[in-house]
């Protein structure tokens, strides 16, 4: 892993990842009023056939190290990953603004899915793990993950930007 500090021109010194890993382990409420402006809402862009860029908003838990999100495997992010696993997110806590680069990979070990099922139900979504134990269902989910099954993604990310947004400020990108 490589820190580049790109806030040199204020004197900032290069952030410590672990501080923003470590906010991230505390979790980021998705709900309204739960944090940000007014909610810590995650974007994903993938990439469309012809090259352009597909954003759109999903549902996002950080665990184990890495970013994780659900959709149905007919929603246009999960046709883009199927064919081109190239992805960015962003996301706003009160303490940062994130911008991570990687790949999404569709996790299908039944004890990992159940794992990422838990922690949702745990923050309020009331998902289950379905019959085949390698996706999720729910009497809901927002309009943009399509109908059940929704399939669940890990991000592994290759760089991550970090961008403070509360005393004493600076920015960093880190490579991996």
């Amino acid at each position: 892993m490589t820190a580049i500090n790109l806030d040199t021109q204020d004197g900032q010194p290069t952030l410590d990842l672990a501080t923003i890993t470590d906010r991230l382990d505390r979790g980021y409420d998705q709900a309204p009023d739960g944090g940000g402006p007014d909610r810590h809402s995650t974007w994903i862009t993938t990439l469309n056939v012809d090259g352009g860029p597909h954003t759109t908003g999903i549902g996002s838990l950080w665990a184990d190290g890495a970013f994780w999100f659900e959709t149905g495997p007919g929603t246009r992010k999960a046709r883009n990953l199927a064919r081109d696993p190239r992805c960015s997110l962003a996301l706003a806590v009160h303490e940062f603004d994130l911008v991570v680069e990687g790949t999404a990979s569709r996790v299908t070990d039944p004890d990992v899915v159940a794992a990422r099922c838990a922690e949702w139900a745990a923050g309020g979504w009331p998902c289950e793990v379905d019959a085949s134990g390698t996706a999720l269902t729910a009497p809901f989910t927002a309009p943009s993950g399509g109908p059940p099954p929704w399939w669940v993604f890990r991000v592994e990310a290759t760089s991550m930007v970090a961008l403070l947004t509360v005393e004493p400020g600076g920015a960093t990108r880190w490579r991996f």
